[in-house]
Parts: structure tokens; C-alpha cells; sequence
């Protein structure tokens, strides 16, 4: 079984102006932008060796979305394994849903209500 933290993700309703917050304050570099298939811009960010998600609401998402870290992304490669583990915890499933690319993400909830997802690693 392995893990690695995936990414941290900043939802925005401007993530052009919020990106470039984090390049001239806190030094971050961008590592790409690409569009959404509504258009809206999707950054990625490179935090210090932490790589950050700068986007607005994703289309497609049921789960509720709010602005602010929404949450704490970790890849692991024994995806059914591990979904399967936070199941048996008790822990709160709140949405499981493939991407567009094939993986499979799996957003639960830990402890004090921090919002947390697994990515099938590929």
C-alpha cells in the first residue's frame, strides 16, 4: 500500500486573481492552467513542494462546494482496498464518482468535519 498527498484545493470565484495571491505573496510557481469544459480557468500550483489546486465550483460535483481549502487530496494505489478501510471506520462517505480521465475519487469526511479524498492512483 502506498500514499502521497495528491494536491490541497482552493476553490474560488476568481482563480486567476487567487492563483497569482499565492505566486506574489507566498512564492508559489505555476505548473500549468488549463479550462474546464465550461471554460473556467483550472490552476495548478506548486506551494513549496505542495501542490495546490486553484478552481471555482466543479460542474459535475453533487457534493456540496464551498470556497476556501476544500479539501486534502491523497492518491493511493490500493484505491478499493483503502475506500473500503474508511467504510469499515465509519467514516462519512460523502461522494464517489469516477473523472472524466477514468480514475475513481472516493470524498469522505475525518475527523472534526475536514473533508478528505482518495484518488485511484494510475
Amino acid at each position: 500500500m502506498s500514499f502521497k498527498v495528491n494536491h490541497l484545493h482552493l476553490k474560488t470565484p476568481d482563480p486567476r486573481t487567487t492563483a497569482q495571491w499565492y505566486v506574489d505573496y507566498l512564492g508559489a510557481k505555476v505548473v500549468s492552467e488549463r479550462q474546464s469544459p465550461s471554460g473556467q480557468p483550472i490552476l495548478r500550483l506548486d506551494l513549496h513542494g505542495v501542490p495546490l489546486n486553484v478552481t471555482g465550483y466543479i460542474e459535475g460535483q453533487r457534493l456540496e462546494q464551498h470556497y476556501g481549502l476544500e479539501h486534502v487530496a491523497i492518491d493511493t494505489d490500493d484505491f478499493d482496498a483503502q475506500v473500503e478501510k474508511i467504510k469499515a471506520s465509519g467514516a462519512k462517505i460523502l461522494e464517489e464518482r469516477s473523472l472524466p480521465d477514468g480514475r475513481r475519487v472516493c470524498f469522505f469526511e475525518g475527523p472534526d468535519g475536514v473533508r478528505l479524498e482518495f484518488l485511484e492512483m494510475r
